[in-house]
């Protein structure tokens, strides 16, 4: 073969994606169908509204499938040989290529291959269309399918209370039943894994032995997808490839090496849900921890005996399952060998990270690889749902809730040192009419408060927070906002000053070490979530108004103004335990904070804000609160929520923190940030 091998090869595979079908049906683009639906909300145009947002989430979907499809039979019809030679290797790379570019035009067209921007993409990955739909159907009358929308939004933005209040709501509606809250972007490997943890958990071996095996058929099925979508474009941070000098094979191993960690890194996507960035730990062992109990339950020790024996892949040595395994032998008599199916998953996995670690040394990239089949996130007894599940709970009604917020985790203390000296302590519980309250004045000074505005200014009208478009709390206000991560990004790209970048995470570090201190918490205070945002008062819908800015609200529970209960259970963000709020500035008219009782009537403390006052409390239904309309002007604040659960912590915060350490040792201004685009919000 490679004997005759010419350039009338690479020629003819180079041309073969130009033999389109003038007759194909081409897919509208996502972002253009996207961007009229934006269009007509903003016009009161609600039919086309769900015209438009119904086609681009259709459209997404099929671009998605149609890539994985394509890249999938591409590479069954122009396999690699187990010996081949350079010019052999390429003539496949470039028979992949062209196929794969005449497979996915064939269905999306050249109108929809150009690089939808990072904006739109993320919108669609946070559910935004489906925020858009449930007011759509809302204005429609049509409820139920409104309901539908805002259960699927729901579940990936969880920290939106006023969705979850709408939700309450559906479900007093007529013609609204509880089949109607379905996540319409459910991960099929991810639903049928929480099936089958209730019915384990009621006693139902039977039926959640079928369940985990079709979440483990599911689970494989998606990881075949996820490695196919990692080869699409990738980025070269740093890179100038109008003067790009690397070597061919440098320049193809480098290539290699990004697509090779993002496939690598399925294993976290697929264990990931909805609205969080961290993954679930331990979540493909589970699946077989489960199965080897259930199968022992109902008598079928000999596939108990494999799933043991599958567990025992990941986690060897352990215990607890090894105790298990010699139980089975011994009843049984005999031996049984594991799931080949995980052996050879993990037997890939291991080879990739053989490479990843031997391409980061030669490449000078860093890596370091995630333990995401840690044994923390174990099955402990015969009725425990792992950590973790619980996000993923389908729409519970309010009736059937059960109210754990008088759990206390550990002796509530208030009262320890402030840190700094500039801070001053201006009201504590006692003066604030609560529990686990504090006011604190001049936790940062003027000129740092401004430096922080013009940050907001610069990062949120860059398109990061809501896209500068209309606050999801109210219609009479703009809400716009950055995170650490993205913002550090800014700081690298020259975008926004890398100092007034550095300044917005050390802030945020100050204040959550000055809460774990003033509440005297005897464990490490985590980041949850970190928010720089501003509200600007709508000029021209002011008149008249009776909402509030943001709703009253408990951070880690559902409140229930009716009941005088909060309902510490998914979707609420129920791991948060604190909460903080630090104020840049007061040149506003309203916007004032305030605390109340649980009827989310009765005010009990009203804070004005201004700059370097801070107010911090703890995050359960002991403080329900919300902020008064701001009807002129911007209020803008850096908002803080924190775990004292170290598996919940914000993974952008950590991915900051390599940043920032990567920039004090002075090798960042070489290399550019590593940033994973799955880890970015």
């Amino acid at each position: 073969m490679d004997g005759n091998f010419s350039a009338a090869v690479v020629l003819s595979a180079a041309l073969l994606c130009a033999a389109v079908p003038s007759s194909a049906a081409f897919l509208e683009p996502y972002d253009l169908l996207y961007d009229n639906g934006v269009q007509a909300f903003y016009n009161n145009d609600y039919e086309n509204v769900v015209r438009y947002m119904e086609g681009a989430l259709s459209s997404y979907r099929d671009v998605r499938r149609t890539k994985v499809r394509c890249r999938l039979r591409c590479q069954d019809q122009h396999p690699f040989e187990e010996s081949f030679s350079d010019l052999r290797f390429f003539d496949v790379v470039l028979r992949r290529g062209a196929c794969m570019n005449k497979c996915i035009e064939e269905k999306v067209g050249t109108q929809s291959v150009h690089k939808v921007s990072e904006d739109v993409v993320q919108d669609f990955n946070r559910r935004i269309p489906y925020n858009y739909l449930q007011l759509a159907y809302q204005k429609l009358k049509q409820p139920d399918k409104a309901a539908a929308a805002a259960h699927t939004y729901f579940q990936a933005n969880p920290e939106h209370v006023e969705m979850g209040q709408d939700l309450e709501q559906y479900k007093d509606l007529q013609g609204v039943e509880e089949e109607h809250f379905v996540d319409r972007e459910a991960r099929p490997h991810q639903h049928s894994f929480t099936a089958a943890v209730r019915l384990y958990d009621k006693g139902d071996y039977e039926g959640a032995i079928v369940l985990f095996e079709e979440a483990l058929l599911e689970y494989y099925k998606a990881d075949v997808d996820c490695r196919a979508l990692c080869q699409g474009p990738q980025r070269f941070e740093g890179h100038d490839h109008l003067r790009y000098r690397y070597s061919l094979h440098e320049l193809v191993s480098d290539h290699f090496t990004q697509v090779l960690h993002c496939e690598h890194e399925c294993v976290r996507d697929l264990a990931t849900r909805p609205g969080r960035l961290s993954p679930m730990e331990n979540y493909l062992p589970l699946h077989y921890d489960y199965l080897q109990f259930a199968y022992f339950k109902v008598d079928m020790l000999e596939e108990a005996l494999q799933c043991a024996l599958t567990y025992l892949l990941f986690h060897k040595g352990e215990e607890f399952m090894t105790d298990n395994v010699e139980h089975y032998r011994e009843v049984l008599g005999r031996d049984a060998k594991p799931r080949e199916k995980a052996a050879w998953y993990l037997r890939r996995h291991k080879q990739e990270l053989e490479l990843l670690l031997t391409g980061s040394k030669i490449m000078g990239v860093e890596f370091s690889e995630g333990n995401y089949w840690s044994s923390t996130g174990g099955r402990d007894d015969s009725n425990r749902i792992p950590s973790g599940t619980d996000g993923w709970m389908e729409y519970v009604p309010i009736s059937e809730k059960k109210n754990i917020t008088d759990a206390a985790p550990q002796l509530l203390k208030e009262g320890g040192p402030l840190l700094y000296d500039s801070v001053q302590l201006v009201q504590n519980s006692v003066a604030l009419n609560g529990t686990q309250r504090v006011l604190l004045d001049h936790v940062i000074s003027e000129e740092e408060c401004a430096e922080l505005r013009n940050l907001a200014y610069a990062v949120t009208i860059a398109g990061d927070g809501y896209r500068g478009r209309m606050s999801p709390h109210t219609p009479n206000e703009k809400f716009e906002g950055a995170t650490v991560l993205k913002t550090l990004q800014y700081g690298y790209e020259g975008r926004v000053p890398m100092g007034s970048a550095r300044l917005f995470y050390d802030t945020s570090e100050r204040a959550r070490r000055i809460i774990e201190s003033y509440f005297m918490l005897n464990s490490t205070l985590h980041f949850s979530y970190t928010h720089l945002v501003c509200r600007t008062a709508i000029t021209g819908q002011q008149d008249h108004r009776n909402d509030l800015s943001h709703p009253i609200h408990a951070d880690n529970c559902l409140l229930d103004p009716d009941a005088n209960e909060c309902w510490k259970e998914p979707p609420a963000y129920t791991y948060r335990d604190y909460s903080a709020l630090l104020y840049l500035n007061g040149d506003f008219e309203g916007g004032e904070f305030i605390f109340t009782e649980m009827d989310a009537k009765t005010v009990t403390a009203s804070v004005k804000p201004r700059c370097g006052r801070m107010v911090g409390f703890s995050s359960g239904g002991e403080n329900p609160h919300g902020v008064k309309a701001v009807t002129s002007g911007q209020r803008c604040a850096v908002a803080l929520w924190f775990t004292l659960d170290p598996l919940y912590r914000e993974l952008e915060r950590l991915q900051a923190d390599e940043v920032i350490l990567a920039l004090d040792a002075q090798s960042v201004w070489g290399q550019g940030l590593n940033i994973n685009p799955k880890d970015e919000l």
